[in-house]
């Protein structure tokens, strides 16, 4: 398969990336259909495999039904990275202006693909078309269930309005994923990053398939890391550029906490706050034995939350230096331009990081 080309993003309409892990039963009914979309479709397009370290062969049936195909680009990772790795490698080496990455299990249509992309077109002019699975052919407990309730989760923390961040087939146009950098599970994360930097979004019901062949890479545990990724995001895009923030209002918590918990150590010490019975109400107003201070543990909690309190400060402090030194060690600025008008005319938008070329593999 072709590996040229790589330097010179824009060479192409559109790159379709696929990551692969286990898929040898799905890889040539998966590139026949792709190839019969592609030949009538009213767009270039290259097709980048990047297999995620399977050990059933995938590689060797790809290559023998798309080996000689020049639009076909096979990435070959050392072992198993994960999903997210896998589509990090292969938007490095697409050149297409739009990228459309999609499952290789064959549950995603490919015959979605051009709809995805002329919706990019569409006024006012999209960013990202987002696929929604609204008609999904999954298991409800362990799949459908849990993926509801995570998307409604997100939607709500995150703010953007759609209905499947796990639904991997999307249309993005190039310029919204070059200085996107992907780790972890991210990549279902892909429109919250890019609405960071002002993308516009929508989406589109795609059509969703039973998967025929091979496992699941997909479970119930993979839903704590989704979770765990999702503070992660939410740190990222509400306080990445103003970290104080976050860790003030952590401190502010804290202080109040602290000296609310010693307001009661007080009381307790006139005798109130010191009920015979917990479900007795009343006799938290009436005064009953007292508790001497240097005996009440809400004494050492107090302390120990005013110690919490500084200790965000302190951590918000060092994240704010950490911060100005990430941005300006590499020239970064905290905005992002869509297009400038001069003249009537529209130019570039200015400044924008180039596209680094991605480095062919010492091997």
């Amino acid at each position: 398969m072709n590996d040229e080309g790589r330097e010179h993003p824009g060479d192409v309409d559109v790159s379709i990336v696929i990551p692969l892990q286990n898929e040898a039963d799905n890889v040539e009914p998966l590139y026949a259909e792709l190839s019969e979309v592609l030949s009538s479709a009213a767009f270039t397009a290259e097709i980048i495999f990047v297999d995620d370290g399977s050990r059933d062969g995938t590689v060797e049936r790809l290559i023998a039904a798309a080996g000689k195909d020049p639009r076909c680009t096979l990435v070959e990772l050392r072992r198993n990275f994960g999903q997210t790795a896998a589509l990090a490698a292969g938007f490095r080496r697409a050149r297409g202006r739009c990228i459309v990455p999609m499952d290789g299990d064959l549950q995603n249509d490919p015959h979605d693909i051009p709809a995805l992309v002329a919706q990019l077109d569409e006024p006012p002019g999209y960013d990202v078309v987002s696929g929604w699975r609204k008609r999904r052919h999954d298991h409800f407990w362990t799949r459908r269930l849990p993926s509801r309730l995570a998307n409604r989760l997100i939607a709500w923390i995150t703010s953007v309005a759609i209905h499947d961040f796990g639904c991997t087939l999307k249309a993005y146009r190039r310029e919204v994923l070059d200085d996107v950098s992907l780790y972890g599970e991210m990549h279902r994360f892909l429109p919250v990053i890019t609405r960071w930097q002002g993308a516009r979004i929508t989406e589109k019901v795609v059509n969703h398939r039973p998967r025929i062949h091979g496992r699941t890479k997909y479970g119930l545990r993979r839903t704590i890391k989704v979770l765990l990724d999702l503070i992660t995001v939410k740190f990222l895009g509400g306080y990445l550029t103003k970290p104080l923030y976050f860790f003030g209002k952590l401190a502010l918590v804290g202080t109040v906490l602290a000296f609310g918990t010693l307001g009661v150590a007080v009381a307790q010490k006139y005798g109130y706050f010191s009920p015979d019975s917990l479900l007795d109400f009343r006799s938290y107003f009436t005064q009953t034995e007292r508790l001497h201070l240097n005996r009440n543990v809400l004494v050492l909690m107090s302390v120990m939350l005013m110690l919490m309190s500084v200790i965000f400060l302190t951590m918000g402090v060092l994240s704010e230096l950490l911060v100005r030194i990430y941005h300006e060690s590499q020239g970064r600025v905290p905005y992002k331009i869509r297009r400038v008008r001069r003249g009537g005319g529209s130019e570039p938008a200015e400044p924008t990081r180039p596209h680094a070329p991605a480095t062919a593999d010492p091997e």
